[in-house]
């Protein structure tokens, strides 16, 4: 006996095919123009970090007019390919409208007093980084050097803490920021441009598939269990903190929902 075939299978294979059609889409280099306004800062354990957690500095930049700045804590371990990966980290900045700062020439991992210099002489409004559990080594080292470098900070110091995932999920984010298919279009084509990165493994053509499972995770996650699901298809999700008086606090009362159309200043 044959089933006849499940309706659902030109939804499946509309997926499959547009992978593979999206294969052989290449995006030349392009400038856009940087914003003005008050910083925010990421500090991204390799290039190719900032684009997949990218979604709320973008909006922040395009709806709010932060400049958005982002900190290569490391240039990947294999030292041959920093120079190129520089390259690609600036390339797919330079898509994006956001500012590239190295803390040093050698292109070697910051140190938590490099971390500390940058915080200081910045002042940004608020700083994404990796949350504490997210998996991968670097990113659970970048995450302590961050915090450290926070601890280091003179009373006067405040900034909103924005963590974020990807090799790990959080227990308890409490941020979902939805993006629409603009946005994400764009954060796709940034990551594209770290060309060497991609070439091994075309993880930027998952993106909006890992967007499409944060919104299912995101609805009982943030929302409660049971929870009914937001009506985004792609999303991102993050945990969003107050540094104040030398340490972490909670400014969100609840799991808090930021859709196409609301401002995201509000979070800052």
């Amino acid at each position: 006996m044959v089933n006849e075939p499940s309706p659902f299978l030109p939804f499946i294979e509309g997926i499959r095919n547009g992978l593979r059609e999206a294969q052989g889409i290449s995006v030349e280099k392009s400038k856009a123009q940087h914003a003005t306004g008050p910083a925010v800062l990421l500090f991204s354990p390799h290039p190719d970090d900032e684009c997949i957690i990218g979604l709320l500095p973008l909006r922040l930049m395009r709806e709010c007019g932060y400049r958005v700045i982002n900190i290569p804590v490391t240039f990947g371990s294999d030292r041959s390919r920093r120079p190129a990966r520089k390259l690609e980290l600036e390339a797919a900045c330079d898509w994006l409208g956001w500012e590239v700062q190295c803390g040093n020439s050698s292109l070697d991992p910051l140190a938590s007093s490099e971390i500390a210099y940058v915080l200081a002489q910045t002042r940004p409004a608020a700083i994404f980084l990796p949350h504490d559990k997210d998996w991968n080594s670097t990113h659970l080292e970048v995450h302590r050097r961050v915090m450290e470098a926070l601890g280091s900070m003179d009373d006067g110091f405040s900034c909103r803490v924005i963590e974020t995932e990807f090799w790990g999920a959080m227990d308890d984010p409490n941020l979902i920021v939805e993006a629409d298919s603009v946005l994400l279009a764009d954060l796709v084509a940034a990551t594209s441009l770290h060309t060497g990165e991609v070439a091994r493994n075309p993880y930027h053509l998952h993106l909006p598939a890992w967007m499409q499972d944060n919104v299912r995770r995101g609805a009982e996650r943030i929302g409660g269990q049971g929870g009914t699901a937001p009506a985004f298809d792609f999303a991102t999700l993050y945990r969003a903190r107050s540094w104040h008086n030398g340490r972490l606090a909670s400014f969100l009362t609840q799991g808090t929902l930021l859709p196409i159309g609301e401002s995201p200043a509000q979070l800052l």
